[in-house]
């Protein structure tokens, strides 16, 4: 008897397979595949797509027709397993398998090609398991109420291509959400091949030439270093072609580097901040403090309004913040202009410009919204402010999760504010113009 074909290939890490079954119920192993639908991810952008019915040979359960619509009239002329089985093993080919409750989908193909006499083999990540335990507060785990607390939009529920589309919305949430990178590592320690053979300038030639923040792993898929930076290419090629002690350490034990793009650059000052106090990668200096100087506002005896620099000891009215008093003092003197005291003008003229500059550069005690370019064509990044602190970050395409600050909590990530994280972002405010801020009250 000649031994069961093994299907198994190489994972090529972070790379992911997002898929939906739906089968036609009955016995346990003895259940059918009657629809299927897989996304290949990059962890970026889908690069492929297979979706399609497919003739179970065998009666489909009542409830089952009843819950997805289909029946055996729609699939009679639809191909058998055995005609796209190779199809599926090409587009998986490599991959993790991604899928919400993964250990039912990844049985029921298992057990397909179990008839066809292979043994098919892939890694898997299931996104109940991840969603529990990146987001243990939501109500639910199921896919419809979990996608809907987050305002994904969903289309066909309970049809493989309307489910997987999804779960794939809902894999991109969760991995945004995992700032310890516990997702990247698990892929990367499940190797058992030994180091990434992939050489430096293979890996420079697969970064985007974009903004974002990037992860440097050791053979063991720890974190080493984390960066952020306009151009995510050019900036690990540094590291790579640098002689500083540092350069040569990365350049030693550097044996993959993943990324995140932002599009935003404030999100990527806030996302590298976040996650290097998470992960305090070996290589990574401490983080600053924060501010410790600011510009605030005082009243004066003839009713105007005026700025001091001064050290900042948690009084109110706050302009913006500073590291250093020299700092505080020299925007005092960049924004005179704009605030100079005509004689002949109404002292509420003046006070009213003052009071201008703190929506432009100040969160001090505000709840705001501030809607940056996000990382691709139609979408925006958020980054919210509650009572001045930044609460979290968000990625979205639909104005209704802008305008529904509910969903818009949902699917942020959270940011444990401080006095870094305020720096950053009223630094930030200062140098640009661009962010569009919208007031919540």
């Amino acid at each position: 008897m000649e031994p069961e074909t093994t299907i198994d290939t190489k994972v090529n890490l972070f790379v992911y397979a997002v898929l939906d079954i739906e089968s036609t119920g009955g016995k346990y192993n003895e259940e059918g595949i009657m629809e299927i639908a897989i996304y290949r991810f990059d962890g970026h952008a889908v690069t492929d797509q297979f979706i399609s019915l497919i003739n179970p040979e065998k009666e489909i359960q009542p409830f089952v027709v009843k819950l997805t619509g289909i029946n055996a009239k729609m699939l009679r002329t639809a191909p058998k397993f055995h005609e796209v089985a190779k199809r599926i093993v090409e587009i998986t080919d490599g991959a993790t398998l991604v899928a919400h409750n993964a250990q039912f989908d990844y049985r029921i193909l298992r057990t397909e090609f179990r008839r066809l006499g292979y043994n098919f083999q892939r890694k898997t990540l299931c996104t109940v398991d991840l969603s529990k335990q990146l987001m243990p507060e939501a109500e639910s785990h199921s896919l419809g109420k979990l996608v809907r607390s987050l305002g994904i939009p969903v289309s066909d529920r309970h049809r493989a291509n309307g489910d997987a589309q999804a779960t794939l919305k809902l894999f991109k949430l969760l991995l945004q959400k995992d700032t310890n990178k516990d997702i990247l590592k698990s892929v990367v320690r499940s190797e058992t091949l030994g180091e990434l053979s992939p050489t430096q300038l293979d890996i420079v030639e697969n970064l985007p030439s974009e903004t974002g923040v990037y992860y440097m792993h050791d053979k063991k898929g720890n974190i080493i270093f984390i960066g952020k930076t306009k151009n995510i290419k050019k900036r690990v090629n540094q590291h790579f072609t640098n002689v500083s002690e540092l350069a040569k350490k990365l350049q030693k034990e550097t044996k993959n580097v993943t990324f995140e793009k932002t599009g935003s650059e404030l999100v990527a000052l806030l996302k590298e901040y976040n996650e290097l106090k998470k992960n305090r990668p070996v290589y990574n200096k401490k983080t600053s403090t924060g501010y410790s100087h600011g510009i605030f506002m005082y009243t004066d005896e003839s009713g105007l309004n005026v700025l001091k620099p001064e050290r900042a000891n948690g009084q109110p009215n706050r302009l913006s913040s500073f590291s250093s008093l020299k700092a505080s003092k020299n925007f005092v003197e960049k924004v005179s202009s704009e605030v100079a005291l005509d004689p002949t003008e109404d002292p509420t003229v003046h006070n009213n410009k003052i009071l201008e500059l703190f929506k432009k550069y100040s969160i001090d005690k505000r709840n705001l919204i501030l809607l940056d370019r996000g990382r691709e064509l139609g979408e925006q990044s958020a980054v919210l402010i509650k009572n001045g602190n930044v609460s979290g970050i968000a990625f979205t395409e639909l104005n209704h999760q802008i305008n529904n600050l509910n969903v818009l909590e949902n699917i942020a990530v959270p940011v444990k504010s401080d006095k870094e994280t305020v720096l950053i972002t009223e630094s930030y405010l200062r140098k640009k113009n661009r962010l569009k801020i919208i007031e919540l009250d």
